[in-house]
């Protein structure tokens, strides 16, 4: 069980890296995609739509904008998300407000879209990867997820291309076109800030040899590996069942082992976005 001072410096770190986001968020924003009049999907382009509207700023648009959602999710989601939450869409609010008087580093609106959109990916990642959010609609898509028969992700883009068709009518559908561009960049980097540039992957390995390509796979590439006792429904022989983790680099290693110890072996490979325990550690294959 962790202790309290373990607790207190995980909180810290979640904190500081919460501000972190917020900081490149903000700079994504303001410095690149305001100026040019493109658009981020949820409430912060619900933000930018209204601030361009009524002249009013930008931060005050995304703090109170959230702040419904964040008091449906209070009891609905848990309370460590909703104050993550609320000190990262604080910690933007002010970012926004302090850079906005800053020039646009680009009129390039190409040049705009793809930086704000890789600026702003990397903020909303790091937010995410610590346990916030800065679009409330995430919130109600949890939310509509338990009820409905739609994915979050699915609720998520049926809000964003109602937002971003939104901003055709305001800013010109060029700009709604540019926009796009900088939120399918910003999705992209969002995936790769959270899950990191190395995936891990899981494999199951059904063999008539487990113990032999388990201590190999040991030696050669250090991994943990679970035996398990599997049963063939068709044919009722029983069989070891694999279980382990590596990265994609290990892939091609793995394979080959697998063909020299046993090629008649079933191997199926699947994505893992997060790992924690064992004695899992990523590191390149020389």
């Amino acid at each position: 069980m962790p202790t309290k001072s373990k607790i207190v410096l995980r909180t810290i770190k979640r904190y500081i890296f919460l501000l972190l986001g917020a900081v490149f968020a903000s700079i994504g924003l303001e410095i690149f995609l305001v100026p040019n009049n493109i658009i981020d999907g949820g409430v912060v382009g619900i933000s930018i739509i209204s601030s361009h509207l009524t002249k009013l700023p930008l931060g005050i648009f995304i703090f109170v904008l959230n702040l419904p959602f964040l008091a449906i999710g209070y009891k609905q989601i848990g309370k460590t998300f909703v104050w993550s939450t609320l000190f990262a869409v604080t910690a933007l609010s002010i970012g926004v407000t302090v850079l906005h008087p800053i020039p646009g580093l680009t009129k390039d609106v190409l040049l705009a879209s793809v930086f704000g959109g890789i600026t702003l990916g990397i903020g909303v990642g790091l937010i995410i990867r610590y346990g916030g959010s800065l679009d409330g609609t995430e919130i109600v898509a949890i939310i509509l997820d338990k009820r409905t028969g739609f994915s979050i992700g699915e609720i998520v883009m049926f809000f964003n291309l109602f937002i971003l068709s939104s901003a055709g009518l305001v800013f010109g559908w060029d700009k709604a076109m540019y926009s796009l561009i900088a939120y399918f960049i910003a999705f992209k980097v969002i995936d790769v800030t959270v899950e990191g540039l190395e995936e891990s992957k899981s494999v199951i390995i059904v063999s008539d040899q487990p113990e032999e390509i388990a201590e190999v796979l040991m030696a050669r590439l250090g991994r943990g590996v679970t035996i398990l006792q599997g049963k063939g429904a068709y044919t009722g022989i029983f069989k070891g069942v694999l279980y382990c983790v590596v990265t994609r680099l290990e892939i091609a290693k793995l394979k080959s082992i697998i063909e020299e110890i046993d090629p008649n072996a079933f191997v199926t490979f699947s994505d893992v976005h997060e790992v924690m325990g064992g004695r899992f550690k990523k590191r390149a294959i020389h």
